[in-house]
């Protein structure tokens, strides 16, 4: 992508400096390396609730491990060029929810009570670092309409388990502390509301940023973008 086509986009939908972009662009295996490092202590974090879940719910648990499995396999496929614009859009999706949801859990909802202080932090600057990998995204995905509809789908589905009618069994959301009375989890308490209005409102919030990328980058004749090789050498050329 041409530095012209950027910045077509506005600071919200393309907030990082172009230079920090290129950086990760360049180092991109590194990154797919610490995601896929992230997604393996994502799972093991979730071990005892995917225990405790019937198998067929197991893939709308883990949702964190879920978003940096898919953003390693999205930048993963650009390198390789392929063009795999519903896996792009499940990562740029997944970022931005968890990146944003886990930090208001943890801050408002749980508190630091119950856990270990590292891993208190590490969860939330882990997550807001997962927020920003995502406006990588829009450099080499074209933001199609039928790939943002596969995200909202399954992120949306995802709520609808998660909080508000379970298909199997109980609610399949994270474990929340800020719901824990006695040893048990109850859902009928306010944090169980909290958490389900902030999952849905970014649901929302990544389908707007996700259209408006969209639009935004047709309207600066970009249709596209740059793939593979040809991408990768700009990336390693601009300065």
């Amino acid at each position: 992508m041409s530095a012209a086509s950027r910045e077509t986009l506005p600071a919200y939908l393309a907030p990082l400096p172009r230079r920090l972009e290129d950086l990760a662009l360049r180092y991109a295996w590194v990154i797919v390396a610490i995601n896929l490092a992230g997604t393996a202590f994502g799972f093991w974090y979730y071990r005892f609730q995917l225990a405790g879940t019937p198998l067929v719910m197991w893939p709308f648990v883990p949702d964190s491990p879920g978003a940096t499995l898919f953003v390693a396999l999205s930048l993963a496929a650009w390198k390789l060029d392929y063009d795999v614009e519903w896996l792009h859009m499940l990562a740029f999706f997944g970022n931005i929810k968890l990146g944003l949801w886990t930090p208001f859990v943890q801050l408002v909802l749980n508190g630091p009570g119950g856990i270990a202080a590292w891993l208190y932090w590490f969860l939330i600057v882990s997550h807001l670092a997962m927020t920003l990998q995502s406006f990588l995204i829009y450099r080499y995905a074209k933001f199609s309409v039928s790939a943002v509809a596969i995200a909202t789908i399954w992120y949306g589905f995802n709520d609808l388990v998660d909080y508000f009618e379970p298909l199997v069994g109980e609610f399949h959301h994270t474990f929340l502390r800020a719901e824990l009375v006695n040893g048990a989890l109850d859902h009928s308490l306010r944090a169980h509301d909290l958490a389900a209005a902030a999952a849905v409102a970014l649901t929302l919030a990544a389908t707007f940023l996700a259209l408006a990328t969209r639009i935004k980058k047709l309207e600066g004749g970009d249709d596209g973008s740059l793939r593979g090789p040809e991408s990768i050498e700009e990336v390693a050329t601009h300065d």
